[in-house]
């Protein structure tokens, strides 16, 4: 391997390629703002449910593809090897789950948000508690999101951090306030060739760089990064295939099943076929870019092999490692590292308009309307917009707190374990267990979440040592420096605990791997809930099958050719009977 220069910084054409996605992002806000078809509450939230399934699904794909995933996911096959591509196990079983359980009882409903479900199957309580930790859930996982890109920024333009981090949050909060749901789905397609062009730069120029990609496949596999198979069934290993297909199915259905963000568009489709294939679709494109970042990761050790610039202190985080490369390989090709930065810029738009759309739908479904029934649907269709921008600026102050955390990747997939695990068992509980009643959900939330945050925090003060995360070797003798290896904890945080006498409990429960972290809330929520509604007369409880998923909703997958079976209208309430004691509720759906 050469030498290797100082990257320098961005010049003229990569401002100018890097500004030019950035307006075509706003001109589509803008166009899709000043539409005038799209002037109701059910335009702007689900684009009047007459998508079809590719635009969705690409705009699922785009989403997917945040800049955690661009930045985060090579930084781990860099430290950790290859092992994480059985991810690709994972995103099978998610799929199949969330079109076959999730998507057929969503759909049929037509709600708007998922947590209107919660309250027709079980109550208002349930129904605000879910609500409640979606929005804390997504408000710091956009933190993340909006600080990660502002990291690439800052390494390629020696620009000030936290006016990247300003701009990009005033970026997504325009579009997203603006155009409504149609808007954050075309900008995603357009995104997503952005994206595109920008991993593939990398990926080629890289090739070309180190010699090829034989060349690539056996540094990797001498520096021993090529450790598909690994099966080991200790929990405390940070990555092993079980860890990743038990634990990343798991969390990644959390977000793909449930999550708002994600069945607003399932529910934007035009039929329930189309909602079924775009998830399908969707899951070339997670294959697609999983091979994608992990050849980015390869190609990252290959360059830095003898020359870490992590332990260099060339730069300041692992999760700078893609922007120093591109720098380094693409710094001849004007326009080319604009594109990359571009590139990383879209996923987080892509991200964050999902994510402030839903949260704005949300909002007004199951806070605002609830208690203001009689708003007009121009007025409910302005608050969209209002609450939009208040998330907007509410995300960008999280992205302080992002800084203080550590490593992108494991912070994202933490925030989505430790809350959507419990809420992942919620649901499933309503559409799966028909004795589950809201005495026994309840307590199952609450002993799930609390079981998922004693975990999470504790490996956030007490990090789990190298003998149990395993990170590979990183050396320095390509910068004429003494041979280091990795030492330490796995990645500093500003809330770790130092000096501290390891105990068990940090060396055992602390240190389970974090992506087991949404297995523990799903499955304490699942068998505290359970006993408990077993044991408050779930049994006795009637509830209509439409909110169950029946072997009617299998069968369906055989007639999609009909005519689809009309909706049940949006306007759904339930009725309790007032004579039954706790957990002896009857749910009946009616036509208001």
């Amino acid at each position: 391997m050469g030498t290797q220069r100082d990257a320098r910084t961005f010049d003229v054409w990569d401002y100018v390629v890097f500004a030019g996605m950035l307006l075509t992002s706003a001109i589509i806000g803008i166009y899709y703002a000043f539409n005038k078809k799209q002037q109701t509450q059910k335009d702007f939230l689900i684009g009047g449910r007459k998508m079809t399934a590719l635009p969705v699904a690409l705009s699922l794909t785009s989403s997917f593809v945040s800049a955690i995933t661009i930045l985060g996911i090579p930084a781990e096959i860099y430290r950790f090897g290859a092992v994480f591509t059985m991810y690709g196990f994972s995103y099978i079983l998610m799929v199949v789950i969330t079109s076959e359980v999730f998507i057929p009882v969503f759909y049929k409903l037509g709600i708007t948000s998922t947590y209107e479900y919660l309250e027709l199957r079980f109550n208002k309580c349930i129904r605000l508690c879910g609500t409640f930790l979606f929005i804390l859930q997504t408000v710091l996982y956009i933190g993340v999101v909006i600080y990660a890109p502002a990291l690439a920024m800052n390494q390629a333009t020696g620009l000030n951090l936290w006016g990247t981090i300003l701009v990009t949050g005033v970026i997504c909060i325009f579009y997203s306030s603006m155009g409504g749901f149609k808007a954050v789905v075309w900008i995603h397609v357009f995104q997503a060739g952005i994206k595109v062009a920008g991993i593939f730069s990398v990926i080629i120029q890289g090739t070309l760089v180190e010699g090829g990609i034989s060349n690539v496949l056996n540094n990797s596999y001498y520096g021993g990064r090529l450790n598909f198979w690994d099966f080991n069934p200790n929990p405390l290993r940070r990555y092993t295939f079980w860890s990743i297909v038990i634990g990343g199915t798991i969390t990644w259905l959390g977000v793909f099943a449930t999550n708002p963000a994600q069945v607003q568009r399932y529910n934007s489709c035009k039929s329930r076929f189309h909602a079924k294939m775009s998830i399908y679709l969707n899951l070339i494109g997670c294959w697609g870019i999983l091979g994608t970042v992990t050849l980015c990761g390869l190609i990252l050790y290959s360059r830095y092999r003898d020359c870490d610039p992590w332990t260099a202190k060339k730069v300041l985080a692992p999760d700078q490692l893609i922007p120093y490369l591109v720098l380094d390989i693409l710094r001849d090709f004007p326009g080319l590292p604009g594109l990359f930065v571009a590139c990383i810029y879209s996923a987080t738009l892509s991200a964050v308009s999902a994510s402030v759309n839903a949260l704005a739908a949300v909002t007004i479904s199951d806070i605002v309307k609830p208690f203001f029934p009689s708003l007009s649907e121009k007025t409910v269709f302005w608050l969209c917009r209002g609450t939009s921008l208040f998330y907007g600026l509410l995300c960008i102050a999280m992205a302080a707190l992002a800084s203080l955390l550590g490593a992108l990747l494991q912070v994202a997939v933490t925030i989505f374990g430790v809350i959507g695990g419990p809420l992942l068992a919620v649901f499933s509980l309503g559409i799966l267990v028909p004795f589950a009643n809201s005495i026994g959900v309840f307590v199952g939330l609450i002993a799930g979440f609390i079981a998922s945050l004693w975990v999470g925090i504790g490996a956030q003060l007490y990090p789990p040592l190298p003998e149990h995360t395993l990170p590979l070797k990183l050396v320095t003798d390509g910068c004429a420096m003494q041979n280091t290896t990795l030492e330490g904890p796995l990645s500093p945080n500003a809330f770790e605990v130092h000096n501290v006498e390891r105990t068990p409990l940090m060396d055992n429960w602390y240190s389970l791997s974090y992506l087991y972290y949404s297995p523990v809330g799903v499955f304490v929520t699942i068998i505290v809930a359970v006993i408990v509604s077993l044991l408050t007369g779930g049994r006795k409880q009637v509830i209509d099958k439409r909110l169950l998923l029946t072997k009617e909703d299998f069968l369906s997958n055989f007639d999609f050719l009909k005519k689809e079976n009309q909706v049940v209208n949006q306007q759904l309430r339930v009725i309790e009977d007032s004579g039954t004691k706790p957990g002896q509720r009857t749910n009946e759906l009616t036509h208001l």
